[in-house]
């Protein structure tokens, strides 16, 4: 059935010794208008940096520093349909909202260089934190109130091959606009090569009605006793780092086949209860596993009574009345979830589970969207429950083709949060159905959690 879990490597090198050889401003390559742009309740909430790397083998038609000319030119060119990119977050005194200055500040672009070959620096797939070093973290030169929204950093390695690390504050886009950002990044990156899809810009879509009008109770949302647009002084789901053990459980095609089929073969039991035509997809399947493993690892007073609530992100673009540009690229993404009592994650079954997911995506309908977004309005609301699965596992950033060929595999760098449990696509473009679990939990947690994660798989 493939391997389950596996910890921290041995080979994994802590510091990849990157030199900055320079770093320089980058401006749309037109004039743009200056201007101040809307952003959404949703856009509002999440004011912090999102950094990926994507890891490039050596090309000898495209040695690094051609590499690096093309992606400054090429950043340069997307910033001109992407001119938010190039300005600055401000807070507007009068309306106490966070807003776009679009003036043409710039973005950043970096050249860097490492001591050590692409295969030295051990496996790709494992969320190695020296792949920080990949990205610019802070503009020294600049003002902590006027850093870049976009950094991009060129990083060469001995062999000649390289990462490209991109930071972008998450208030400018979500996962699937920025896997069409980086498509038109790439296309500019070509000789004479359009745009490959013109992004659409207006976030006032997605604004709160006037009055708002709050018609569900939104029990995934926690109320903010904070100015909306700053971070609150302890993160959701946060835990001191050195308290988590953290650990990848793989789950092959074989696997997920074996939820699904384990779905099927209680469904009566689930279509009884359940209020929709449930789907019985992968995401859906591995999300129920994941869920039931976690909420009976935890420790709790209250042992099988306690109510367990999983989030995860809805793409609420073609929901919506009337749908959304698929290239919308503010935050079009919302959180669904499901909750239930630890006895009948324990007891139910697998199908029951399977259901409720489903019927936690299926409840985002244009409505229960307007309605969450109108609670922001009114609480300044932040995603709340016991944990989180973010997926990036059908992204498709590695399949993204550059002059220079695709990525070998392309990740989010990764900070220990406890009780975000992140979906990884497999290195092996070969093994899409596969997805790598993330999991970072206290040590006793992390016990039961890896024992409940290959038995669950074990049981007919």
């Amino acid at each position: 059935m493939g391997t389950l879990y596996q910890g921290p490597p041995d080979t994994a090198i802590h510091d990849l010794k990157v030199t900055i050889q320079e770093s320089q401003l980058v401006f749309p390559a037109q004039e743009t208008q200056s201007k101040s742009m809307f952003l959404s309740n949703i856009d509002q909430v999440l004011n912090f940096n999102v950094q990926t790397v994507h890891f490039f083998p050596a090309n000898l038609e495209f040695p690094p520093k051609i590499v690096a000319d093309r992606l400054r030119t090429a950043l340069s060119n997307v910033l001109v349909p992407y001119d938010f990119l190039a300005g600055r977050i401000k807070l507007n005194p009068q309306s106490g909202r966070l807003e776009i200055d679009c003036n043409s500040a710039g973005a950043v672009f970096a050249v860097a260089s490492s001591e050590f070959a692409l295969d030295d620096i051990g496996d790709l797939v494992y969320p190695n934190p020296a792949f920080g070093q990949l990205i610019v973290q802070k503009v020294d030169a600049i003002g902590s109130d006027d850093q870049p929204l976009c950094i991009i950093q060129l990083t060469s390695f001995k062999c000649g091959g390289f990462a490209m690390g991109v930071s972008t504050n998450h208030a400018m886009l979500d996962g699937l606009s920025f896997k069409i950002f980086l498509q038109n990044l790439a296309s500019q990156a070509f000789d004479d090569k359009p745009m490959a899809i013109v992004p659409y810009n207006d976030r006032t879509v997605l604004a709160a009605r006037s009055p708002p009008q709050v018609t569900f109770p939104h029990p995934e949302l926690l109320k903010l006793k904070i100015p909306i647009g700053e971070e609150p002084s302890h993160p959701t789901f946060d835990c001191p780092q050195e308290e988590l053990a953290f650990k990848i459980f793989r789950l092959s095609s074989d696997h997920i086949s074996y939820l699904k089929d384990k779905a099927k073969a209680s469904g009566p039991a689930a279509a009884a209860t359940a209020t929709t035509n449930y789907k019985i997809t992968g995401f859906n399947v591995v999300t129920a596993h994941v869920w039931r493993c976690k909420a009976l690892s935890c420790d709790s007073e209250e042992g099988l009574e306690r109510l367990s609530t999983v989030l995860y992100a809805v793409d609420i673009r073609p929901r919506m009345k009337p749908p959304l540009p698929a290239s919308y690229t503010g935050n079009a993404v919302l959180t669904a979830y499901a909750t239930a009592k630890c006895r009948e994650l324990e007891e139910g079954p697998f199908s029951k589970l399977v259901a409720m997911v489903s019927e936690g995506a299926a409840r985002m309908t244009d409505e229960y969207a307007r309605s969450a977004i109108d609670w922001g309005e009114v609480y300044k609301g932040f995603p709340h429950g016991e944990f989180l699965i973010s997926s990036w596992w059908r992204l498709g950033f590695a399949e993204m083709e550059y002059p220079w060929g695709k990525p070998r595999y392309s990740c989010p760098v990764v900070h220990h949060r406890k009780d975000i449990i992140l979906l990884f696509p497999d290195i092996d473009a070969a093994n899409a159905n596969a997805v790598n679990v993330l999991v970072a939990l206290p040590g006793k947690e992390m016990e039961k959690f890896q024992a409940l994660f290959h038995k669950l798989l074990e049981d007919n």
